[in-house]
């Protein structure tokens, strides 16, 4: 693909020639959203000076926001997310964002504002959880890692001080996150070992059966009196030194493990 391409989403085919062609592609949603917030704020806002000043807050807004929501606005042809991080005087800064890959890829308007009707209107769409900002970049929504246990944060460090520098990205894990229930379903192996702690460690891994595709390795710790298993972490792999420290303790068959459960 040509250097001068814009990506927006090149998998749902939002590759652009040109500016000119991106922002006539996003015109109509554009022209909608400022139509409905923007210019819908209230006299005693801030003003058009004052907005100009507040605009280095947009980088934080996306970075750290204080509250994600997916609009509920008819007429919309794409998924737009508010960005919503509270500044000074008791205003918000908003970002009206398309993410890529669950990451804002064009943002079709920002401002900052103290109206208070703007933002209820906002949040008449749905609350998308904020990933705190302490949580490791491969943690997954519905994990232990994710919600920021502590013995899943202690095996996700030593995890990834023993990867390859060449291994997939931290920052790449998402892109396999649906792996994560083949590998429970359908695993190729798995692990029963206990740690230090006498916490009960089952692993499940998946070998790569397709060219291209990683190994996935998804860490569980065991309840005893139930034997079912709470999810800690998962991961991709391509590193086989990497694989094999998890090959360690009792190898089980698939049909021994009586429960998986999310934590």
């Amino acid at each position: 693909m040509a250097d001068n391409k814009i990506e927006i989403d090149e998998e749902n085919g939002l590759v652009f020639d040109s500016e000119d062609e991106l922002y006539a592609h996003f015109q109509p949603d554009i022209n909608l959203l400022e139509k409905t917030y923007f210019l819908k704020r209230s006299k005693d806002d801030y003003s058009e000076e004052e907005l100009k000043k507040l605009e280095h807050h947009l980088e934080a807004t996306l970075d750290a926001p204080d509250e994600v929501w997916l609009l509920d606005l008819e007429g919309l042809s794409l998924d737009v997310h508010a960005f919503v991080r509270e500044i000074e005087d008791k205003g918000h800064y908003v970002a009206l964002t398309y993410l890529a890959a669950g990451v804002p890829s064009f943002v079709f308007s920002h401002f900052a504002t103290k109206d208070e009707k703007v933002l209820k209107e906002i949040r008449k769409g749905e609350e998308i959880p904020v990933r705190d900002q302490s949580v490791p970049t491969g943690a997954i929504e519905g994990d232990s890692l994710f919600e920021g246990d502590i013995l899943a944060k202690g095996l996700y460090d030593a995890m990834m001080l023993l990867r390859s520098e060449k291994d997939i990205p931290e920052d790449e894990f998402q892109d396999y996150a649906d792996m994560r229930e083949l590998c429970v379903e359908g695993a190729d192996e798995i692990w029963r070992s206990a740690d230090s702690l006498g916490n009960v460690l089952v692993t499940f891994i998946r070998e790569a059966e397709d060219e291209g595709e990683p190994n996935y390795v998804v860490v569980t710790v065991e309840d005893e009196p139930s034997g079912s298993h709470s999810l800690l972490f998962s991961f991709p792999t391509n590193d086989a030194q990497l694989l094999e420290r998890y090959r360690h303790g009792e190898n089980l068959q698939a049909d021994e493990v009586v429960q998986e459960s999310s934590h």
